[in-house]
């Protein structure tokens, strides 16, 4: 371990910004964190698991879904090294962005195949309910929007450039007063009027909002004073929009809840993503210097080669462990009524296996991470169309 801490840090070029990597890290963990910690499985009379939360019986939980939804950070981090990565472009923007969509691609479009072929294997070879291959492939493709998201404003960061170049963090504030103006029309006093549909609006301004901030940031448009004001002006948008104009206090869907906030989101989604941008860019200096330190910089380093690995493959780590189990009938923190502090204390002690599955997997998964140099045309379409079929059956269109 120790030599290859030394071998990471010797690696690392110094002028690294440990900052935006450390907080990218971040942001990566709590994805799975989240996840996990928030959401378990019931188990029916045939035997198959479904989906259910402790924050049904455990609303006062909610809090810890503001410091686990850190999509803004993730949001502003790539905002930043987006504009890094153009402006050191030495072809043409077009070539820039097949690049950097094709890294996205790649893994989603493995973990969809790879799922696509264990579907009949799992039910007609192993007995596998259908009702719990849905339950799994909800959960496998759930966190996969975001890399549909992030695809599109990573497309449109020449037009954020522009700008941020243009108006500096004052960019950002048209996307927040557009998921404001949806909001009040679908919250407000002629909500019973207003499809169902408009709420879709707010899905790319919604988290390009924290993208935008991170191309100004990038671009050297955004101070500590700026700062400042993101992270006392968003915390108070955001106490407002829970006390007084009745917002869900989780930021995550809640079973039985009418409301959510982050499907699409809300403008609480903002707020909290303002919020934590300037405490982000604030702490940039101080978490710079103390990931200068080799052993707390090689973790971040190792986060930040297997992000899409982590994102992709953690509901599957999760699944791995509760499908199997699901067969010995409940067991407590994993398969069975997440309504009980004894079942969040045993969720807790599965945490590191499912940590410990996510590694083992991660170590064939992560080859979908590399350029498919040896991946001809017919093995290509063939994942494109397994990948196709999986989404039509985890959307419940099959």
């Amino acid at each position: 371990m120790k030599t290859l801490v030394r071998k990471i840090e010797a690696s690392t070029p110094a002028h690294r910004d440990r900052a935006i990597d450390g907080l990218r890290a971040l942001a990566l963990l709590a994805v799975p964190t989240g996840h996990w910690l928030l959401g378990g499985f019931t188990l029916s009379a045939d035997g198959a698991i479904h989906n259910a939360s402790p924050l049904g019986t455990f609303s006062g939980l909610a809090p810890v879904s503001w410091v686990l939804q850190m999509l803004g950070i993730f949001f502003l981090v790539g905002g930043y090294a987006s504009v890094l990565s153009y402006r050191r472009r030495s072809g043409s923007t077009r070539a820039w962005l097949g690049g950097r969509l094709a890294r996205l691609g790649r893994p989603v479009l493995g973990v969809t195949a790879v799922w696509a072929a264990l579907l009949p294997v799992l039910n007609l070879g192993l007995g596998v309910p259908v009702d719990t291959l849905r339950t799994a492939s909800t959960l496998v493709i759930q966190p996969l929007w975001f890399v549909g998201v992030y695809t599109v404003v990573t497309a449109l960061t020449p037009l954020c450039v522009r700008a941020a170049r243009r108006l500096g963090v004052w960019a950002a504030a048209p996307l927040l007063g557009s998921v404001a103006v949806v909001d009040f029309l679908r919250y407000g006093p002629h909500a019973d009027a207003v499809p169902s549909w408009l709420s879709l609006l707010n899905i790319l301004p919604g988290w390009l909002f924290a993208y935008q901030l991170g191309v100004s940031w990038g671009e050297g448009r955004v101070g500590r004073r700026h700062a400042w004001g993101l992270l006392l002006g968003g915390a108070a948008l955001f106490a407002a929009l829970l006390l007084v104009f009745g917002y869900p206090a989780s930021m995550v869907g809640v079973p039985g809840e009418a409301r959510t906030n982050s499907h699409p989101p809300s403008l609480l989604v903002l707020a909290l993503a303002a919020a934590q941008s300037g405490a982000a860019i604030l702490l940039r200096d101080r978490l710079g210097r103390l990931l200068k330190r080799p052993a707390l910089w090689a973790p971040v380093v190792v986060i930040n080669l297997s992000a899409m690995t982590i994102l992709c493959w953690h509901q599957t780590a999760m699944l791995t462990a509760a499908i199997p189990a699901s067969y010995a009938g409940e067991i407590a923190g994993l398969v069975g009524a997440p309504d009980s502090v004894g079942w969040i204390l045993a969720r807790l002690a599965w945490m590191p296996v499912f940590a410990g599955l996510l590694v083992l997997i991660g170590r064939y998964a992560r080859v979908f991470e590399s350029p498919w140099a040896k991946t001809g045309p017919a093995r290509r379409t063939l994942a494109g169309l397994l990948s196709a079929g999986f989404a039509v059956f985890a959307l419940g269109l099959a």
